[in-house]
């Protein structure tokens, strides 16, 4: 057993242990397929290493209790976990036809940086030049400077936990039908999916002169004693920061209720903020925040983190046997064991044999935003039937993130964001607050699998409708919570969105230029708490399946983010160094950096990760003088070496053309990438060739290339993306008429007195 924590252990002794007796085997040089099978772990799944453990105290903590094991191990497996391309598969030995005629219901999952299929199948590429081909980078910075990315392998973890759900899925579905399937997982669209926010939509359905890289106005300001980070998502936000900061100015002109609006007006902006922050402290600012319902947030790194008191009074770090402190898995699971006198849903007919996974699973959905709808989008993206409950007076916030052309009819339905993360749902409209409201949520809940939130916690609760109300009404629920913070602790009532979890938990102090502001990554926390709780939830039904019980999961976005992040805390404990951010640079591969073509903004992302690419480079450039130094033919000279080597390839990529050099670059098998603007993804010929975007026409915005889940579509499957993001109160009739047996007359008097409705209350 590799050294680590007990992954079972936890303050309640009841804690589940879902997926016990599923057997996974892991063979991976990486960390997303470690970080994937650390989450099998975490839910009780027997995990078996393939190889020699790293003793990297990183390495600790994504194998601790997995088990060490040899190749012979992949041919009784359920779930056997590559991080290869084809042919980097073939060159180990391992064939996917014979890991599964060893066991003909396994699941063999790769994990690859564009897929198994497609013309770039083999092409090299790291996380870094990913981030290139995403959009990631080329959206954050400033004009004068290169565009940056986003620091500490976020994207390895995107890809991990990515790879975790779809393998859950298909071991669900194999588990059903005795065939097992090929879970062809592409980190290139994991990193699509989380890293940049659906900007091919925002340009697409916005009325947008154009696009550029930027950071948010306000983002990360320097206080009295340290960097203060804030999230304003809503004009209501703004206006109350600008109360706070007293500056009634700022309230006084409506274009600044606008983030994009704010980015070319950033200077006079500053010139009113600063001086107010500059007389506070953090704590002070934070505090103050708090009064108001703004989030925002001190700037975490390896060295606070662990001394923040909402994380001390959580126990949210536990003790490795190492000696350092790392995160506890990012959920807590608590079985529902219903009393004789509860009724709940019966056990859902049908199941995975006609293609879907989680076809004839029922979601009930009350999230908002982007954290909750990513993990139900994954589900329905699964087969899941998914309810989305809103109401005309409060719709879905980020329904509002929308700018479409001036007299839009029904503006509310062109939000891209609202488009990117609700495909393949239903909606219905319900006055939460009114007892017919409650009423019939309730109803929904009865007759579903499961139901998912993510508001803060006092939102549900002043409904009736807590996690322990839903329970009453259907004791074989999965009920999965997703407040920013926790349901308890002295952080409890925050609000929080991901910039705010970004700022926390220190993937901020890691992005940005070395000798500016920390940089907030932009919405990556969102997705991954959203994924994360799909795979839980999927966990969480296969241990109601085993025993008939429902499950309450709690999965606080903050909690996700510090393990993500968890190698800072590491290895401040271990070394007692606090890890900073290096703009392009990275500890990885050198030389890392983008550099400059020629034409305007015409930048290159290039990562040599070993010394067969650096040999490889030198040919490329026609391995002048300077590069034969022998002590640039080692990855420690190259790093101290970094300057210099800005210097020369600076000089060599400025004289030619981004995207001849990509592909000169690629053929000699060195990571490159061009440094895209986030919508030119809908043109990338991979994600094209894969059929990532799946076309849907929407009743009021028309087609729409909608992004389906980041991996090869499961056997049988030949779309995941079913129908289009759902208009508000779109299925009233269907679900509340049709399926809860409403009459017509009913349903038109809940019109009449705005329980439902289809058009937001006020407009």
């Amino acid at each position: 057993m590799i050294r680590g924590i007990d992954p079972h252990s936890g303050p309640d002794d009841r804690q589940a242990s879902p997926l016990a007796g599923l057997r996974v085997v892991e063979l991976s040089d990486r960390v997303a397929g470690a970080y994937c099978g650390k989450l099998f772990v975490d839910a009780g799944a027997d995990v078996v290493k393939v190889g020699e453990p790293g003793d990297r105290p990183l390495d600790l903590y994504l194998d601790a209790g997995k088990a060490v094991g040899n190749p012979d191990d992949l041919h009784g497996a359920d779930i056997v976990v590559i991080t290869a391309t084809p042919g980097g598969a073939a060159r180990l030995g391992v064939d996917a036809d014979v890991v599964r005629a060893a066991n003909p219901a396994a699941v063999l999952v790769t994990i690859s940086p564009f897929g198994w299929t497609g013309p770039w199948a083999e092409r090299p590429a790291t996380e870094f030049t990913l981030q290139g081909w995403c959009g990631a980078t080329g959206f954050r910075g400033v004009a004068e400077r290169p565009p940056v990315s986003v620091g500490g392998g976020v994207g390895e973890y995107v890809g991990g936990v990515c790879a975790a759900a779809g393998a859950l899925a298909a071991w669900r579905r194999a588990a059903a039908t005795g065939a097992g399937d090929h879970v062809d997982v592409s980190l290139l669209e994991c990193m699509t999916l989380a890293m940049q926010s659906f900007e091919w939509l925002h340009l697409r359905l916005m009325d947008l002169p154009g696009f550029a890289r930027s950071i948010e106005v306000p983002s990360i300001e320097p206080a009295k004693d340290g960097w203060v980070g804030t999230s304003m998502v809503t004009g209501q936000q703004w206006l109350d920061f600008a109360a706070m900061v007293e500056q009634p100015k700022l309230a006084e002109d409506p274009q600044l209720r606008l983030q994009l609006a704010r980015w070319p007006r950033r200077q006079e902006v500053y010139d009113l903020i600063r001086p107010w922050f500059a007389e506070r402290t953090v704590q002070e600012i934070v505090e103050t925040a708090s009064l108001f319902r703004i989030p925002m947030a001190p700037i975490g790194n390896g060295a606070s983190i662990p001394e923040m008191d909402h994380f001390v009074e959580r126990g949210v770090l536990r003790r490795n046997p190492a000696g350092f402190r790392q995160p506890r898995p990012p959920y807590q699971i608590r079985s529902v064991r219903p009393h004789s006198s509860q009724r709940g849903s019966a056990p859902t007919e049908g199941g995975p044999v006609d293609g879907l996974p989680l076809a004839g699973i029922r979601v009930v959905d009350f999230t908002a935003f982007w954290a909750g709808p990513s993990a139900t989008h994954f589900l329905a993206a699964l087969g899941a039937d998914v309810v989305k409950v809103e109401s005309i007076q409060r719709p879905d916030g980020i329904r509002f993130a929308a700018g479409p052309p001036a007299g839009t009819e029904r503006w509310w339905e062109y939000s891209w964001l609202f488009h990117g993360i609700n495909v393949g749902k239903r909606s219905v409209t319900l006055d939460l607050g009114r007892p017919e409201g409650a009423d019939l949520a309730k109803r929904l809940v009865a007759g579903a699998d499961a139901v998912v939130e993510n508001f803060s916690p006092r939102v549900m609760e002043a409904f009736g409708l807590d996690h322990d109300a839903l329970h009453e009404v259907n004791p074989r629920a999965v009920v999965v919570r997703m407040p920013a913070f926790g349901l308890d602790g002295p952080w409890r009532d925050r609000v929080g969105f991901a910039p705010t979890m970004e700022q926390l938990s220190g993937m901020a102090w890691l992005t940005g230029y070395p000798d500016g502001a920390p940089m907030a990554p932009r919405g990556a926390c969102d997705p991954l708490a959203g994924v994360h709780a799909a795979f839980v939830l999927m966990a969480a039904l296969a241990q109601r399946d085993r025993n008939g019980e429902g499950a309450f999961v709690e999965v606080p976005m903050i909690e996700v983010a510090l393990n993500v992040t968890a190698e800072q805390v590491i290895e401040h404990d271990v070394h007692g160094i606090v890890l900073e951010r290096d703009g392009n640079r990275g500890p990885a591969a050198a030389p890392q950096n983008v550099y400059a073509c020629a034409g305007e903004e015409q930048w290159v992302a290039l990562a040599v990760a070993n010394d067969d690419q650096w040999a490889a480079l030198r040919l490329v450039l026609g391995d002048p003088a300077w590069a034969a130094d022998p002590a640039l033919a080692t990855h420690g000279g190259r790093r101290s070496a970094h300057d210099l080597l800005d210097r020369e390839l600076g000089a060599w990529f400025a004289a030619r053309p981004r995207d001849e050099v990509v592909e000169q670059l690629a053929a000699a098998g060195v990571p490159a990438a061009p440094v895209v603007l986030p919508p030119a993804v809908v043109s990338n010929v991979q994600l094209r060739a894969r059929g990532f975007f799946e076309t849907l026409d929407h009743p009021h915005a028309g087609p729409i290339d909608y992004a389906g889940l980041p991996f090869a579509r499961l056997t049988g499957v030949d779309r995941w993306c079913r129908r289009p993001a759902p208009a508000l109160g779109q299925h009233n009739d269907e679900v509340l008429g049709g399926e809860l047996g409403l009459t017509t007359d009913e349903l038109d008097r809940l019109r009449e007195a705005e329980v439902i409705g289809d058009w937001p209350a006020g407009l």
